[in-house]
């Protein structure tokens, strides 16, 4: 095991749950007709989030977190977003039978969302403070324009507890080596509709911090080395961030 890994294992202590709702780009047997004509898709990044469920499973494992994780397109049902929503089903799965979209958030909506809420609401009844962390990464151009960042953070700036620990996150990143470009709330609002979001409607601020992480797709895409050097960098500004708030409270 990762000596890194080994010396972080005590911070899980800190309630800490890993989400990855954008993992894959599977669809499974029964739909594929569904997506004759959205191969293209299914391999864009609005298929699913490439190197989310990466990154993922390494938060995980170097925290010794629990992780709950989804390789089903959200071109089927998106898990990121509120039932009723208008972007729960895509184009493909939109005018399928009523029938066939209620069974497809059986099996897949709802359960990945009990599990997720299973973990958070044990931390919570473990640590009285759940951390969740939902992995994400976005494309570098949307639309035409360049996104000019490396990393979002996402969160409530309403919730002071999730506005202070990406606060200190941000200057752990952006304090090594590779230079990165940190922004909060960015590429998207982290208020907005969500499974971060579905929990804060749920769990008062004392109780739960959410944060989604985003990682421009450009740094995945790059050399081996380099997807691993930033992983690396991420999972240490994280471990010194958590450390630090520790020590604090601590004190």
């Amino acid at each position: 095991m990762d000596r890194r890994a080994v010396d972080c294992s005590a911070l899980a202590s800190a309630g800490l749950v890993i989400t990855c709702e954008h993992g894959g780009n599977q669809i499974p047997t029964l739909y594929r007709e569904l997506f004759r004509a959205h191969q293209a898709l299914l391999h864009s990044h609005r298929g699913y989030d490439s190197g989310a469920l990466i990154m993922a499973r390494a938060l995980a494992r170097t925290f010794a977190a629990p992780l709950v994780t989804c390789t089903v397109s959200r071109l089927l049902v998106d898990l990121n977003r509120s039932e009723g929503h208008r972007h729960l089903h895509s184009a493909a799965t939109r005018n399928a039978p009523a029938g066939a979209r209620q069974r497809i958030l059986k099996r897949y909506y709802q359960p990945y969302r009990a599990q997720a809420d299973g973990f958070v609401r044990q931390a919570i009844e473990r640590h009285g403070l759940a951390i969740h962390l939902s992995s994400h990464s976005f494309t570098p151009e949307l639309d035409g324009k360049l996104r000019n960042a490396d990393i979002g953070l996402l969160y409530d700036p309403a919730r002071p507890g999730e506005a202070e620990l990406c606060a200190r996150w941000k200057i752990a990143i952006e304090s090594c080596a590779l230079n990165l470009s940190v922004r909060r709330n960015y590429p998207y609002a982290g208020k907005n509709d969500g499974l971060t979001a579905w929990f804060r409607r749920h769990l008062p601020p004392g109780a739960y911090i959410g944060i989604e992480l985003e990682v421009n797709q450009k740094h995945v895409v790059r050399s081996a080395r380099h997807w691993t050097a930033v992983r690396q960098v991420l999972l240490e500004s994280l471990r010194k961030t958590l450390a630090n708030r520790s020590a604090e409270i601590s004190a």
